[in-house]
């Protein structure tokens, strides 16, 4: 009985203090690592969640790009930060789920070693080529692949990152083995298009929307079963025979592991209360965004995504990366 006693009062204890470091969350600067470089998607979606936050709890949320290993070197500095709430990271499909395919030796378990807070958007990838790529659309870019793949040039923003994971997808489909480039991001990769170094990309709609409106760059293939409503002449993979073509990465908040429960809840609800405002969904929208409805707000829905995108894209990935 006593022991009984002794455990109750340990957890009563443990809860009291977990609703103390809630209240008083948070009294400094948060720190938000975005493991990009600067202009490309992860960092606008970083900087979105960090005004969201800043806002809404009052407290300046700061994002600082911290590149590298195609976003795992500051997803792995998040994961051994302290678990108190005052380093975030803001990760997506290929930090917080895939990037165990491609690097044995990572350094954090993306589903151990965080805590997920909450998904905060979701963008279907775009297969965009140079301006003077000899194609028009998704059909004759499979057929010139092909026949040209040793010649073919392809960036990306790091073994691991949304960009590689697109195109490994779309070349594992076509059944290609090009040169992949690596980058530091996604904004030089779309710089080399321009310069005419790389043939093509795979990258979420906003990373190169800016240029592929301005004609300076070409978009065959929007990555998802609908299209864009921001480039809505651009058909899908779907309808253009190639389904397995399919990658809309998601990209989330996450704590590391150990952050006091109820630290997470109020910055899932600051985040939920931001992703309501109008002006937060049509900033998203804009930027090519697919809504993201209340029912798959929060941490536990993050952690079923994170799950179900592990299981279904983990071996395709596997098998290509191994060919």
């Amino acid at each position: 009985m006593a022991r009984l006693l002794t455990a109750v009062a340990a957890l009563l204890m443990a809860a009291a203090i977990n609703h103390a470091q809630a209240q008083d969350y948070p009294a400094r600067p948060v720190t938000i690592i975005v493991p990009f470089a600067a202009g490309g998607p992860a960092d606008i979606t970083g900087r979105i969640v960090a005004d969201i936050l800043s806002r809404h709890l009052g407290q300046k949320f700061l994002v600082e790009n911290v590149g590298g290993a195609g976003g795992t070197t500051g997803t792995l500095r998040a994961a051994r930060a302290p678990a108190d709430g005052y380093t975030l990271v803001s990760g997506h499909l290929g930090t917080n789920a895939l990037a165990p395919a491609f690097y044995p030796n990572l350094g954090y378990d993306p589903q151990k070693d965080f805590q997920p807070i909450g998904l905060t958007a979701e963008y279907p990838e775009l297969l965009v080529v140079r301006k003077d790529f000899p194609a028009n659309n998704l059909k004759e870019f499979v057929a010139y692949a092909k026949s040209n793949a040793s010649k073919l040039n392809v960036g990306h923003a790091g073994l691991g990152s949304v960009s590689y994971v697109g195109c490994l997808l779309l070349n594992s489909a076509i059944g290609i083995k090009p040169t992949l480039i690596p980058f530091t991001g996604t904004a030089p990769v779309l710089n080399a298009m321009l310069a005419g170094q790389i043939d093509y990309e795979c990258d979420p709609v906003l990373g190169t929307l800016s240029q592929v409106q301005a004609g300076n760059v070409k978009a065959l293939a929007i990555a998802a079963k609908k299209r864009s409503p921001i480039l809505p002449d651009v058909p899908t993979s779907y309808e253009q025979g190639l389904p397995e073509f399919d990658c809309s990465p998601f990209y989330g908040l996450f704590a590391p592991s150990g952050t006091p429960q109820a630290v997470v809840e109020k910055l899932a609800e600051a985040l939920n209360k931001g992703l309501n405002e109008e002006a937060v969904q049509k900033r998203l929208a804009d930027l090519g965004a697919e809504t993201i409805e209340p029912g798959r707000r929060g941490p536990r829905a993050l952690a079923e995504l994170i799950k179900s995108e592990s299981n279904r894209l983990m071996p395709i990935l596997k098998a290509a990366a191994e060919k």
